[in-house]
């Protein structure tokens, strides 16, 4: 059976639980799962070329042992021995004195992890699919690798959970640009499900990788900080399903937590490629982590601090920003003057309305900029829509090829319709504002009146709908009564 139907029958299965609620319970119960089994089909072929490796998992937890036979344990049994067995156990799966890495990484993906499924008939339903794919085969391993990326995707559409997710014509681009080499340090700050990351592997393999000296190196080059439990599971699997062996440089946790003088000259790094939260504000007391002047709450903003902080001489950046970080004031214009300042600012890509449809309407940036030298010149890209789209969405999803003029245009710049440069100095006259208008483009009109008048008759819609929802939740909480 195609792999893309055993993932879709997985689905269906789950659909009919009553403890998996929505696509993004559905994912994380499916998460839990692929990881265990992939994680088993890593170690099998471990213990294939070394005589002497021992799981770090105890026998009856092992994925081959509770999981593999079709006809094994079920119903009530099943579902007793995941909920007060397995989460457990693996919840404080002891790491050992010498820090077992293997172990550290089924702790992390578990120690805040749920199983949602209720019925241990469906689960065992949904494990005997699972079991359909070979994770080893690297036909098998690359085509649902695909799929992975659509699972993902999907994340667009859940809720919340959206933010995890940056289309991979984005993250590709960056990568691309950015340019990480083998041997370079690569860090993603906030990694949700490792979409940079693993277009950073994929670089760095296809391109210098051809020894298994380079490739160990490789393995050992790839670090990733991820706050929230979903994310962070989907980024470890994301990483084993990439042949990062041990991807114990993906840690759980909340980059900005530390205080921004507690990283020093060993936690440099030579390349950030990130996409940090954004119009999200920080916990109290995380701002007092940074210097004075650049105290915010605003997450993105942090983070481009942090960026500043961690790059090592020479560091380069991919980060996307929203449009409120190019045109704020305040603290927002002390981040910007010492960017400007301590880096090269040397490119930012101006992306359409519609990149983070539906999560989020927001204008988005891609900034690329070079630790320890000052910016003389800031090269502006205004990124087009392609011909006959007016935004982008489920069926229109922006595409790598569009980057295709950029790329062209990169290593040879000159001013064009999209193109245009502003110099450092006229950055500065303007109060570090870096929302520089297209001057190529004509002024700006009130739009085609037709697409307007449809937006306002779909806007009044949302707020009838809204209105009506709220009364019946007005009339629920009194009990009936108008």
């Amino acid at each position: 059976m195609a792999i893309s139907t055993v993932v879709k029958s997985i689905q269906d299965i789950m659909r009919k639980d009553v403890g998996v609620d929505g696509d993004a319970q559905r994912i994380g119960q499916l998460v839990w799962m692929i990881f265990l089994k992939i994680f088993d089909d890593k170690e099998q072929e471990a213990e294939l070329f070394s005589d002497d490796y021992k799981s770090p998992l105890p026998e009856n937890l092992r994925w081959c042992n509770w999981a593999a036979d079709p006809e094994g344990i079920t119903g009530d049994e099943l579902f007793d021995f995941v909920n007060n067995e397995l989460f457990p156990k693996l919840k404080n799966l002891n790491v050992g004195t010498n820090g077992n890495k293997r172990a550290f990484i089924v702790r992390s993906v578990f120690e805040d992890g749920y199983n949602y499924m209720k019925s241990g008939t469906l689960m065992r339903q949904v494990i005997n699919k699972i079991n359909e794919i070979d994770f080893n085969s690297s036909d098998d391993r690359h085509m649902f690798g695909d799929i992975y990326e659509k699972i993902l995707k999907d994340l667009q559409s859940a809720g919340n959970a959206g933010e995890y997710y940056t289309p991979r014509a984005v993250t590709q681009f960056m990568a691309d640009m950015v340019g990480p080499k083998l041997g370079e340090k690569v860090l993603d700050p906030a990694c949700g499900t490792g979409g940079f990351l693993t277009c950073a592997i994929e670089n760095i393999r296809n391109q210098y990788v051809k020894t298994p000296e380079d490739e160990q190196l490789l393995q050992q080059s790839i670090y990733g900080v991820e706050k929230k439990q979903l994310p962070h599971s989907l980024c470890m699997t994301n990483m084993l399903l990439h042949d990062i062996d041990i991807p114990a440089n993906i840690k759980h946790d909340n980059t900005l937590s530390r205080p921004l003088k507690g990283y020093g000259p060993k936690d440099r790094v030579d390349v950030v490629i990130t996409n940090p939260p954004f119009g999200g504000m920080e916990e109290d007391g995380i701002e007092s982590n940074f210097p004075t002047g650049l105290r915010t709450r605003e997450t993105a903003d942090l983070f481009l601090v942090f960026i500043m902080h961690i790059l090592k001489d020479g560091g380069r950046c991919g980060m996307v920003l929203p449009d409120g970080t190019l045109f704020g004031e305040g603290v927002k214009t002390r981040i910007k003057e010492k960017l400007l300042k301590d880096c090269n600012l040397h490119t930012i890509v101006r992306l359409p309305n519609g990149v983070f449809n539906p999560y989020t309407g927001i204008k988005t940036n891609l900034l690329f900029f070079t630790k320890g030298e000052k910016t003389k010149d800031v090269w502006f890209y205004e990124h087009p829509y392609p011909l006959g789209y007016k935004s982008y969405n489920k069926s229109k999803p922006m595409r790598i090829e569009e980057f295709k003029p950029e790329k062209t245009w990169w290593e040879k710049r000159t001013e064009n319709e999209f193109a245009w440069k502003v110099s450092f100095k006229d950055i500065k006259a303007g109060g570090y504002n870096l929302d520089i208008k297209n001057p190529h483009s004509p002024d700006d009109d009130l739009g085609d009146s037709d697409e307007l008048l449809a937006d306002y008759k779909d806007l009044i819609k949302d707020l009838d709908s809204a209105r009506e929802k709220l009364k019946a939740e007005l009339m629920k909480a009194l009990g009936g009564n108008a």
